[in-house]
């Protein structure tokens, strides 16, 4: 694969990753808020619910002394929530109508005047206030003040509870690190998922890419002998005219050759792309491949054909263009310097075998490394490749291996049609 394709593939790979890792990391982040969001809340629902319960009976047991215009809070100085935490304290309003008075026991430490402040804000606007501050001593407190009413029904000060919000803070804030920590590793995790995603996405095109690549270097190499050959034939043409009559079958010949190339890379090219469709029927093998035998010169090479008779459900047009590039592949490279070609040609069980007598084929083929060919005397390119794409593309496959006498063999499997015999 080139650098830039294999740069192009790295990057849309880094970018599928930025994209998964990017979405799922900002719903695990919006998730993460509701959570800590939800535990602040039932922090202070839990606070608020004890200072609630304090102020509400502190509240029932003040009267108001129509005689000398103050609030009696007598019966709050019996009750045994004056010697219990959340401590509270009843604080009059901006008119200062009465002495204020604070529970018994001191749970933490508040500064009065601060309290002083929400309590005229709950007498003013007559309605309960809720607030956060800090204690003189810097601890977090919670307050809840609850307006008190006068003999004439206006509010003249409040009933102020006050709890230590200290551990329920800290208790949120280790709360807080934690969901945060771990939305960090599964967002680590998600950037792992993800580039591992990216690549099996991108792996079809990674593969296409490559086979692209091999398919052009497959080409230019089967094409770069008979251009070079055709432009020697015409230069010679030109400077010997005399010769014209004996080149220009020569030439022929060699521009034929180029154009069965082309026609091998479109066919292999619509196959890959899925343009074609199979138009599969019941085909007599035997009899196809003899037909075709008989149809190609063999330039004083010896091919042997031994037939049984053998059905098979195919594309009978893509069949005899693999078989006739097995021949040919036969034909050019399998024989000994010097000698003619020796190729046998076996038809049996759905089974098209091809053997020649050649210098073989490389190991690494041998071995089963069929997405491109090589023969003793170089690459068959296209050729084969072509065979191959056929073979997979009706369910059969393609092998080759060499012969222990020497020679190379490619054995061709198409799909048997049940019906027959």
């Amino acid at each position: 694969m080139t650098r830039t394709a294999a740069g192009r593939l790295r990057g849309l790979r880094r970018l599928l990753t930025l994209v998964f890792t990017g979405i799922n990391a900002a719903g695990l982040i919006v998730f993460a808020w509701l959570l800590v969001h939800d535990d602040e809340q039932r922090g202070d629902r839990q606070l608020d619910a004890d200072l609630q319960r304090t102020t509400a009976v502190v509240a029932r047991l003040l009267q108001y002394d129509s005689a000398s215009g103050t609030l009696i809070t007598g019966f709050v100085s019996k009750d045994e929530l004056n010697d219990q935490c959340p401590q509270f304290y009843v604080l009059p309003g901006a008119s200062g109508q009465f002495r204020p008075y604070s529970s018994a026991r001191q749970c933490v430490s508040a500064d009065l005047a601060t309290l002083g402040g929400f309590a005229a804000d709950a007498a003013r606007d007559g309605k309960i206030e809720y607030g956060q501050f800090r204690g003189t001593d810097d601890r977090r407190l919670r307050l809840r003040a609850e307006p008190v009413r006068g003999k004439s029904g206006q509010y003249i000060g409040a009933v102020v509870a006050v709890n230590d919000a200290q551990p329920v803070y800290e208790a949120h804030l280790r709360y807080t690190l934690a969901v945060f920590g771990g939305c960090l590793v599964l967002i680590g995790g998600l950037g792992l998922a993800g580039h591992f995603l990216a690549g099996r996405a991108i792996r079809p095109a990674a593969a296409a890419l490559e086979q692209q690549e091999i398919l052009l270097a497959e080409t230019a190499h089967d094409l770069r002998t008979p251009v070079a050959a055709l432009r020697a034939l015409a230069e010679t043409s030109l400077r010997h005219p005399e010769q014209t009559t004996e080149l220009l079958p020569r030439t022929v010949q060699l521009a034929s050759r180029m154009g069965g190339i082309i026609d091998s890379l479109l066919v292999r090219a619509r196959l890959a792309a899925g343009v074609d469709e199979l138009a599969v029927q019941p085909v007599w093998l035997d009899q196809l491949v003899t037909g075709l035998v008989e149809d190609t010169p063999s330039d004083g090479a010896s091919v042997t054909v031994t037939a049984a008779p053998s059905r098979v459900l195919v594309d009978p047009g893509l069949v005899q263009r693999a078989i006739g590039n097995l021949l040919d592949n036969a034909l050019r490279y399998g024989r000994q310097p010097g000698q003619p070609a020796i190729v046998h040609i076996t038809v049996a069980g759905g089974r098209v075998v091809v053997a020649d007598h050649g210098p073989g084929v490389e190991p690494s083929v041998a071995e089963g490394s069929l997405d491109r060919f090589a023969s003793g005397s170089g690459s068959t390119g296209l050729g084969l490749s072509i065979v191959r794409w056929v073979a997979q593309a009706h369910g059969g496959t393609l092998a080759v291996y060499n012969a222990e006498e020497g020679g190379a063999i490619f054995d061709l499997s198409l799909p048997v049609d049940a019906t027959s015999g």
